[in-house]
């Protein structure tokens, strides 16, 4: 594939119309992509045959040569550097969207989102709400997509929802409401959990006149944890993954087994494992602050994890990236592939209720890998290996041993089968005279 990129200036009506934008065109396989760098000029001040800004030159906005010029080095390192990391993790080239929205990220440009101008006092407060929450908590995606949802689910309930009509009876309806729709009660307590944080913040601010988020908490089958199933690779099958090879045809697989078992050897989650950079990894130990909680671990590196580490150390990553991550999305997608073709296919059993109705799945163990897998079978084989509960604590981050009790209770279960066998251990008598 032949890949051109060409710098060129266009014009626009705007504050400064004396001064035009400077594109990048990136052309490749018949396609064409302009990318906006952040960086105007006049256009006397533009090299067009070499495609830079004259030396010596200083625009109306106070830009230079060489802040101009070293943005267009920098465009071509960053554009190379996508298409490596899709090639070498999909096996092909980005679509223009994909390439135009890598590049913006790789720029800070943030993707624009779309204002809502909500007419009703209740979602102005929940938007306030959000954006401030938001910023002060430094919310991930993820976190803003759950409050999206939750925003969803009232405006269906009710479109004119108000703090006036705020009742244990309107709650309750809400619940109801939920229910009707197939959600689980899972799904349901963590919304109200979420809804109960915004009344209370909108108490405080003086928006919300009621206390009915203090005083009515329903209580839904299947929420204290204990029905909930903890998916996690036993050491066995880690092994076999950690070792399997992969037919030619799945090649960005074995990208995806690593950075999963990465994560199965040092407890990180999907948000740290992503960001981790080669300037953290030490000689015996990585350094990582913590996406989610913004704790500083230092994580020591057995024979497993510095394997995986030093088939990438000659490998450049973008932003410096110390393994080849794609997206939660595509990742957990593949996930399943790989479990698949691996024959991770133990049965799981899983139970979740909606509303007071139990429901039962079997599934094979494949169908419900995602990248948080990996955290829980680093916790739970560490504590079969009567790692202490405290020195585990400290390599993933867990504050209190409440958060650890699911996988401590899991280990108590095989330790209990383990000596089951003693019961039916049957040795070999010694026939008489011998």
């Amino acid at each position: 594939m032949k890949l051109t990129i060409k710098y060129g200036l266009f014009a626009h009506t705007g504050a400064a119309p004396e001064l035009w934008p400077i594109r990048a065109r990136v052309s490749y396989g018949g396609q064409r992509v302009d990318l906006r760098l952040g960086y105007s000029i006049e256009p006397e001040k533009w090299d067009a045959l070499n495609q830079r800004a004259l030396p010596n030159i200083r625009t109306k906005n106070g830009q230079t040569a060489g802040d101009i010029n070293r943005a267009l080095l920098d465009c071509e390192t960053k554009v190379n550097a996508i298409f490596e990391r899709y090639k070498l993790l999909e096996g092909r080239e980005p679509s223009p969207a994909e390439l135009r929205e890598a590049f913006n990220e790789s720029i800070g440009r943030a993707k624009p989102k779309p204002e809502e101008k909500p007419a009703a006092p209740f979602l102005r407060a929940f938007s306030e709400f959000v954006a401030s929450m938001g910023e002060q908590n430094s919310w991930q995606d993820p976190t803003y997509t759950k409050f999206n949802a939750l925003k969803k689910h009232l405006l269906k309930y009710d479109p004119n929802i108000s703090f006036e009509n705020l009742s244990r009876e309107y709650i309750q309806g809400f619940v109801a409401s939920m229910q009707k729709e197939g959600l689980r009660n899972t799904t349901i307590s963590k919304n109200l959990g979420f809804l109960r944080w915004f009344l209370r913040w909108a108490y405080y601010a003086g928006y919300n006149p009621t206390t009915v988020h203090e005083t009515y908490k329903p209580r839904l089958k299947g929420t204290d944890g204990n029905s909930k199933e903890v998916i996690y690779l036993e050491w066995e099958e880690l092994m076999k993954l950690y070792n399997f090879e992969f037919p030619e045809k799945y090649a960005s697989l074995p990208f995806v087994r690593d950075v999963f078992c990465f994560c199965c050897f040092t407890g990180l989650r999907y948000s740290d494992v992503a960001k981790l950079q080669r300037v953290d990894v030490k000689e015996n130990y990585i350094e990582v602050v913590t996406k989610k909680t913004v704790d500083g671990l230092r994580i020591e590196l057995n024979k497993y994890s510095r394997a995986i580490l030093k088939k990438y150390e000659n490998i450049g990553f973008p932003g410096g990236l110390a393994l080849p991550v794609i997206s939660n999305v595509k990742m957990n997608e593949h996930l399943k592939l790989m479990g698949k073709l691996a024959g991770l296919d133990a049965p799981q059993r899983i139970v979740f209720f909606v509303g007071n109705i139990r429901h039962e799945e079997v599934l094979p163990k494949y169908a419900l890998l995602t990248t948080h897998c990996g955290r829980r079978t680093f916790v739970v084989n560490a504590l079969r290996l009567e790692i202490p509960a405290e020195v585990v604590m400290k390599w993933t981050g867990h504050s209190t041993f409440r958060s650890m009790a699911p996988y401590v209770k899991i280990v108590d279960r095989l330790k209990e089968s383990e000596m089951e066998k003693f019961n039916t251990f049957a040795p070999e008598e010694k026939k008489p005279g011998k």
